[in-house]
């Protein structure tokens, strides 16, 4: 009974967001409310949620100052020789564009943190998609995906619990793993090469005096969704062509927004005599996070009272600056502790447990002893609907136990584990992929439908990989 909920309960939060019946906040709250109630332990929801709440609190509060900490190095310029230097290398190609996003949500994601790496990824492409009127959803896919082969590092999070789970060492997970997962990236940069011919052949390809709109222009969405039309302060409109039938600003999933400017090269925040400062902070905060010298949420408290401090001392700009960036503060802190009531309903109630017992106990019996190759395919719905703490610590030694039954060592298990980590990033109880989609103005839903199939293919392509290379 309890597995048939738990699956009915995931596959109605999935269905009403992704047709935008409810935003994701009440889905996330309401669904799991009703099924606990239905399950008859309704009395036991708020101990439920109150346990969720206390599991994510920590991550819901580095989100918060992250989000403050990479927003006030927005502002005061950090990022604008990395967008700058972008532009000059993409030429206002949608294929560059694209490919660009791949690239630096791979290199980004070395630190580790995949919220870092939407921070800064989508701070410095979020201006070229929104001057070509590029998709955002295919920037979110793109980044989301390539995130989550990189997250696969074993300081990422998930070697690391596979090790711990087995009692196995990392580097012998990982690096027979390189190849696999080094085929997994070249199949995200050829994704977003095709991504972006598809984007190319719907825009067309703009010079770059072209995508650069003049500050004094306002841009304009033309009402049938078929171009761009940019005023240029003589009454005259000059048309470029968008392709037929696309959103002229935003593309799909995209929200139009008149007179974007991108990032204001005179804004009054920027602080260029303090530039070498904010990125030594942040090159320090990097190498702290990633050799875990402090919890991660105290770093980032940290850093973003260190450079609200330094970069505006007076009180009242600290004050404006912060008021600047409450808007994704509150969305994305809001959306963790909503994920909090689902995540606590599903594993309180032991939903999570029985679906897990159910997919295990459905393998049959003469699959045992390709139980590497079970594992790699299970892993893409498991680490989708659960979160790694759950798939590596519940599930795994369950796996790896029926594998070893069969002739199967632990190190296969758990580096076939890993071959789902592509579409885990996309998943409702990552909360990063929450700060992706506020940060790029995507609706979750639209992120959701597009993302799924390809980071779906790309495990896919991992664990075929894997097994052509004799890993799994």
């Amino acid at each position: 009974m309890l597995t048939v909920l738990g699956f009915a309960m995931i596959a109605t939060f999935l269905v009403l967001i992704m047709m935008k019946k409810m935003s994701p906040i009440a889905a996330l709250v309401l669904i799991p409310a009703l099924f606990c109630v239905a399950v008859g332990q309704g009395a036991q929801l708020g101990d439920y949620v109150i346990e969720g709440v206390g599991k994510l609190a920590p991550t819901a509060a580095m989100l918060m100052f992250a989000i403050v900490y990479f927003g006030v190095m927005i502002d005061v310029g950090l990022f604008d020789p990395i967008v700058r230097g972008i532009l000059r290398f993409c030429k206002a190609d949608p294929v560059r564009i694209v490919v660009g996003t791949a690239v630096l949500a791979a290199i980004v994601s070395l630190d580790g943190d995949g919220s870092t790496t939407f921070m800064i990824t989508v701070s410095a492409m979020y201006p070229l998609y929104k001057r070509l009127g590029m998709s955002l959803v295919v920037m979110t896919g793109v980044a989301a995906t390539a995130n989550g082969v990189m997250n696969t590092l074993p300081w990422g999070g998930p070697t690391a619990r596979a090790a711990t789970a087995l009692k196995l060492d990392a580097a012998d997970i990982f690096v027979p793993m390189i190849p696999a997962l080094g085929m997994g990236l070249l199949f995200v940069f050829a994704l977003a090469y095709v991504l972006g011919r598809r984007e190319r052949k719907r825009l067309g390809y703009l010079t770059l005096d072209e995508a650069l709109v003049p500050e004094n222009e306002t841009v304009l969405v033309a009402a049938g969704g078929g171009g761009t039309a940019t005023g240029s302060g003589d009454g005259s409109l000059d048309k470029k062509p968008t392709g037929s039938g696309a959103a002229a600003v935003g593309g799909e999933g995209g929200a139009a927004d008149g007179g974007f400017q991108g990032l204001d090269p005179n804004r009054a925040t920027l602080r260029p005599k303090l530039y070498w400062f904010n990125a030594g902070l942040t090159l320090v905060l990097l190498t702290a996070m990633i050799l875990e010298l402090l919890p991660i949420p105290v770093l980032f408290l940290l850093g973003a009272a260190l450079a609200l401090t330094v970069n505006y001392p007076k009180m009242a700009e600290q004050k404006a600056r912060i008021a600047a960036h409450a808007d994704n503060v509150l969305n994305v802190s809001g959306m963790v502790f909503a994920a909090a009531v689902f995540t606590g309903v599903l594993t309180g109630t032991g939903m999570v447990k029985h679906m897990a017992d159910w997919l295990v106990g459905a393998i049959p019996e003469g699959m045992g002893p390709h139980m590497a190759v079970v594992t790699g395919v299970l892993s893409l719905p498991l680490t989708y609907f659960m979160s790694n703490d759950g798939f590596y610590f519940g599930v795994l030694p369950v796996l790896a136990e029926a594998g070893a039954a069969h002739g199967v060592s632990p190190l296969e298990i758990a580096r076939a584990s890993l071959v789902g980590q592509a579409l885990h990033m996309s998943s409702p109880l990552v909360p990063a992929v929450y700060v992706l989609v506020g940060m790029a103005k995507v609706e979750f839903g639209d992120h959701t439908r597009f993302t799924v199939k390809w980071a779906a293919l790309t495990s896919l392509v991992v664990l075929a990989a894997g097994i052509l290379f004799g890993i799994v």
